[in-house]
């Protein structure tokens, strides 16, 4: 099976490379299952119930996201009924929605997905990443051999030694978070896909999705001020991956950058 991978969406503008080029790299590449990290696509920050609707009607089939998910309230009774929008399994137990789930692609094979939050450089909040996979990894096995993780993180180290961690167990891991498309793709043990950050679907021409000068401003002032999406350059970052349906193993992993039609 083929798995597209599309880097965190930023605002409209990554909206709009969505709606008009996901269902072209779907025929173009045979893909199977298409993943989205939505966190940034309100405006930057969070994400809608009409967002929602909005990619799932653009050819995505589950939206992973990350500790922006909270930042809209009206997303909250979303999360509860779309189990189609996952947020990281590892906030404290008791808030709504849930980071795992059990999913078939369009050849009616089943794959589970689990999204995790780093805690390096992150809000102080999360549980251990690596205690919480491990259990979930074992649900996930007794139904499919196809598990993949999206590790929403800041820090490379973590990321990959995550990824070391759940090798010959999870079939791909890829991080999400810098908004920086990595080139150190590989397969961990011929077995386990990985990149360390699967890269931003937005404004190229920004400082990871912002307006340059508001950004710039901010760091030599210090000043806390507003910092408005960005909308010069827009470019779709992703990864496909090639994984064995019958045993869970990849097979290749492909970096794939694309400019607006």
């Amino acid at each position: 099976m083929k798995i597209l991978v599309v880097g965190d969406i930023v605002g409209s503008v990554g909206r709009r490379l969505c709606r008009d080029l996901i269902k072209g790299l779907v025929r173009e590449r045979g893909i199977d299952f298409v993943i989205a990290n939505a966190e940034n696509a309100a405006a930057g920050s969070g994400v809608t119930p009409k967002i929602t609707e909005e990619f799932l009607s653009y050819g995505i089939d589950m939206l992973t996201s990350g500790n922006h998910i909270w930042r809209r309230k009206e997303i909250l009774e979303k999360l509860i009924g779309e189990p189609r929008l996952l947020r990281p399994h590892n906030y404290p137990a008791g808030l709504p929605g849930k980071g795992v789930g059990l999913y078939e692609t369009k050849s009616g094979k089943s794959i589970g997905i689990i999204n995790l939050m780093g805690r390096v450089f992150m809000p102080a909040i999360a549980d251990c990443p690596f205690r919480a996979a491990t259990d979930e990894i074992e649900k996930l096995k007794a139904k499919t051999p196809v598990i993949i993780i999206d590790f929403h993180a800041e820090a490379t180290s973590e990321k990959i030694a995550f990824a070391r961690f759940v090798q010959g167990k999870a079939s791909l891991v890829f991080g999400t978070h810098t908004h920086v498309q990595t080139a150190d793709e590989t397969v961990f043990g011929g077995f386990t896909a990985y990149i360390s950050d699967v890269g931003m679907t937005g404004p190229f021409d920004s400082v990871i999705g912002r307006n340059t000068e508001q950004i710039i401003k901010r760091f030599i002032t210090q000043v806390p001020d507003r910092a408005d999406v960005a909308e010069g350059d827009p470019q779709l970052s992703a990864i496909v991956v090639d994984i064995d349906a019958e045993t869970g193993k990849a097979r290749s992993i492909e970096r794939v950058q694309k400019k607006s039609l």
